[in-house]
């Protein structure tokens, strides 16, 4: 007596389940909600970017010429230097170095604060609202001296290449008239006015009257987290002659390039004749 074994059949499926489920569609974005849209996203892209990557600074002081001119706009690099000083694994950051160009907040005169009372702004300006732009010179730990128009570090000349760069009518010309010393060891330029250098060359002492740091007979360490800077037009720059080191906090990055640059002469300092007196020989310029 045999026993039929029923048919197993697979289970039919059902191709509805097979089709994904339809999402839900609401009704279509009008145009005003897509602008708004792309609007947002891109400026919280933008504020990203300025807050932690980049920032746009303009040069309105000649203590950088000739190597950063009055009315070049700089992009600055925030990203490349590490707030504590040590750089983190796996991201492009190092330490402040010698020879930086740096933008930083004006930390203002400690030693004698009435100089900042008397700039003239109304009301006055506090020191962190004032961006600077200087090279660094002094390391923390370093001894600094400037003195007869040469910088001393730890008590030896400083590498670099100086140059009598007179101007006419107070702004610097790209061109510069004589080397007074080029050194191959130098990775960057200074500029000095001929009546100092006539000076140090006839063996006078120079002034140091409203310089109070690291000049000569004011020899100065740099404390710990600080910086000595000074302007790469030697004889036309408040720098940490002045007003002392700058502290790692309110360093805010490196210069990179100049992305824009007009003739503030021409343009009467106007926004819009800067816009018709373009520099354009400087536009994509590197700073260093």
């Amino acid at each position: 007596m045999s026993i039929e074994t029923p048919e197993v059949r697979p289970a039919e499926v059902n191709e509805k389940e097979k089709e994904p489920a339809k999402k839900p569609t609401g009704p279509p974005k009008s145009l005003f909600r897509e602008y708004f849209e792309s609007l947002t996203v891109t400026l919280v892209m933008a504020l990203f970017g300025m807050t932690f990557i980049l920032q746009a600074v303009t040069v309105p002081t000649g203590s950088m010429q000739n190597t950063i001119l009055v009315g070049d706009y700089l992009l600055v690099n925030k990203f490349i230097f590490n707030p504590a000083g040590d750089p983190l694994p796996f991201l492009p950051m190092r330490d402040v170095e010698r020879g930086d160009i740096i933008v930083f907040k004006y930390p203002g005169n400690r030693l004698r604060p009435e100089r900042d009372r008397n700039r003239g702004s109304n009301p006055p300006l506090k020191a962190y609202q004032i961006n600077y732009v200087k090279r660094v010179i002094g390391l923390p730990g370093e001894t600094v001296e400037f003195r007869n128009n040469r910088v001393y570090i730890n008590g030896e000349p400083l590498p670099e290449n100086r140059v009598i760069g007179d101007a006419p009518n107070g702004i610097s010309a790209l061109e510069t008239l004589e080397f007074e010393e080029k050194d191959p060891n130098a990775k960057w330029t200074v500029y000095y006015n001929k009546a100092t250098m006539d000076a140090v060359r006839a063996g006078r002492r120079l002034p140091t009257a409203g310089y109070d740091f690291g000049v000569e007979g004011k020899q100065m360490v740099v404390p710990p987290n600080n910086f000595f800077v000074l302007g790469d037009a030697r004889d036309d720059s408040e720098d940490s002659r002045v007003w002392g080191f700058v502290p790692r906090e309110l360093v805010i990055g490196r210069a990179m390039f100049v992305y824009w640059s007009c003739d503030r002469g021409a343009s009467n300092g106007d926004m819009l004749g800067c816009l018709t007196h373009p520099r354009l020989d400087r536009i994509g310029k590197f700073v260093k």
